[in-house]
């Protein structure tokens, strides 16, 4: 199949595929997005049957579309988001390509541009957008075995309870999906041992305003870096049943066991760290500090905001807190299942470019990266705290496009008498 030629090649057709698409057709830079599956496949088949957003309609959003048939406090579920990019790509004329897989991106030798070798043939490119985004490969610690009798599944892979065999499960992450799994198997009426870690636990809602609209007004979205010693930190937050504040103390009470952080496994026997008790005093400090910081913002603006007393009493630690279980017999206890919601890592085998640290992650600023014309979009805390939502990816993509608009009117400047090398944003 003979080489295809087009100015930007973006690789991958979820939330920041197709915000990339709209930043570069603004500045008419001639593209197309390669997708190896569906537009925001992992959104269909890389995620429970359940999930929802974690944050309201109205804001995990793209400027330019809102949710259809979903009230704006509302929140999507998983079909509805995929829906959502979908719709979204048809809107803007993205020139989506699926079924098209990605195998290798290497520099030319001698001339601009990179050789893209993908499942139908070759593309050549003078600027390549890395928009796979941070969920390519899940995180399973190597701590326990396989074997016959432990069915172990990353959160990727879960779907419902029964998909699962009989017996107890142990969760092992206290981020948001962690959370709703566990709740979920509880509610299903399987015994469950939730390993919990560090987190934050902000307030679903507080004093009528969603968190998400807390950190708005708070400047929180804006902050560039996580705090020292937080970078894996994970969120405690969910948008399921309707939207609800996380209180551990609330799961324990339904029925769930909590223990710390899962630290070893030998002879059938899996060891917690006796972290527990830190673990949520600080996620309860985390979600006081932020109560503290809205109610001086009501105060300093003179906010009717109606308030919110209830939501500052925390109830009493139940015993898997203060008597923490240490070590647990997972034949003993019935646990047939573990699930691992413990995160994912990035896999960008594919792109064989000098724009990687020795740990295998982006060299870049705001998403330009250290190899002239290869970027990378989708990443978290790309730019600032919001990168990770849809919305954030949006804003992070134009600055990306932004870039490469200049970087190409550089490229056609002849010398003297030739147009201007910087073109107007946006046109």
């Amino acid at each position: 199949m003979p080489s295809q030629e087009i100015e930007a090649v973006v690789v991958g057709g979820g939330q920041a595929g197709i915000a990339m698409s709209e930043h570069l057709s603004e500045h008419r830079v001639p593209h197309v997005v390669l997708e190896r599956h569906r537009i925001a496949e992992r959104w269909r088949s890389e995620r429970w049957d359940s999930l929802v957003a974690n944050g309201p309609a109205w804001h995990d959003r793209f400027p330019g579309l809102e949710f259809t048939d979903l009230d704006p406090d509302a929140f999507a579920s998983k079909e509805q988001v995929a829906d959502y990019f979908a719709a979204y790509a048809e809107k803007i004329g993205a020139p989506v390509r699926c079924g098209v897989d990605v195998t290798s991106v290497r520099r030319n030798a001698g001339r601009p541009g990179f050789r893209v070798e993908t499942s139908e043939g070759t593309i050549e490119a003078r600027y390549v957008v890395a928009a796979t985004g941070p969920f390519q490969r899940p995180v399973i610690p190597p701590i326990v075995p396989d074997g016959p009798d432990l069915t172990q599944i990353h959160s990727s892979g879960y779907r419902n309870p029964a998909q699962l065999p009989d017996g107890a499960v142990l969760v092992v992450g206290s981020g948001s999906s962690g959370v709703q799994i566990a709740d979920e198997l509880r509610a299903s009426g399987r015994k469950v041992y939730l390993s919990v870690g560090p987190h934050d636990r902000p307030p679903r809602s507080y004093r009528d305003r969603d968190f998400v609209w807390w950190l708005g007004v708070l400047g929180k979205w804006e902050a560039s870096a996580p705090p020292r010693g937080a970078e894996h930190v994970t969120i405690a937050v969910s948008g399921a049943h309707g939207g609800h504040t996380v209180d551990f103390r609330t799961l324990a009470d339904h029925g769930i066991t909590l223990v710390g952080r899962t630290d070893s496994y030998d002879g059938g026997m899996m060891r917690f760290a006796s972290d527990l008790r830190d673990s949520i005093a600080a996620g309860d400090a985390n979600y006081l500090a932020l109560l503290d910081e809205a109610d001086a913002y009501v105060e300093r603006n003179g906010l009717d905001l109606p308030e919110e007393p209830g939501a500052r009493v925390l109830g009493a630690d139940p015993r898997s807190v203060t008597d923490p279980l240490l070590e647990l017999d997972l034949a003993s206890a019935g646990v047939t299942s573990i699930v691992w919601a413990t995160g994912f890592t990035v896999d960008y085998g594919w792109l064989h470019v000098d724009a990687f640290d020795g740990n295998g992650r982006p060299r870049h600023h705001r998403g330009v990266s250290s190899e002239p014309g290869v970027y990378f979009m989708g990443l978290p805390w790309q730019s600032r705290r919001g990168s990770s939502f849809i919305w954030g990816a949006w804003h992070d993509a134009r600055y990306v496009a932004d870039h490469i608009a200049i970087q190409r009117s550089y490229a056609e400047y002849k010398g003297p008498g030739s147009p201007t090398p910087f073109p107007s944003i946006g046109k």
